[in-house]
């Protein structure tokens, strides 16, 4: 059984930064895109960064392109994102989620963790 486990979220000032986790079990993940996605209160989700397992390839959002920065751990089977000079518009909950490379649809998603900026 697939599963998806963020952790570190939390609240944070603005120009801060955090670092978010995405444990992976349940598979091998190899050439699965591992992404990143968040959803505000009364808004639609939306795509934040997405990493190649295998190949490493990588791809942001224009929002938090040159601040975030997303990564994998192939030995702990885990994908981070790194969150630096916060704002307070990227106060969301964030879920990590898997796909195959060739669909669009994502096969598997995390609970979510709640990031929270101040100003």
């Amino acid at each position: 059984q697939v599963q998806l486990v963020e952790s570190g979220g939390g609240l944070v000032q603005t120009g801060g930064s955090l670092r978010l986790s995405c444990a992976a079990s349940g598979r091998s993940f190899s050439g699965y895109i591992m992404s990143w996605f968040r959803q505000a209160p009364g808004k639609e989700r939306e795509f934040v960064a997405n990493i190649n397992w295998s190949a490493g390839n990588t791809a942001y959002a224009d929002s938090v392109k040159g601040r975030f920065t997303i990564s994998r751990d192939s030995a702990k089977n885990t994908v981070y994102l790194q969150m630096n000079s916060l704002k307070p518009e990227d106060t969301a909950v964030y879920y990590c989620a898997v796909r195959r490379p060739i669909v669009v649809k994502y096969d598997y998603w995390g609970q979510g963790t709640q990031v929270t900026v101040s100003s």
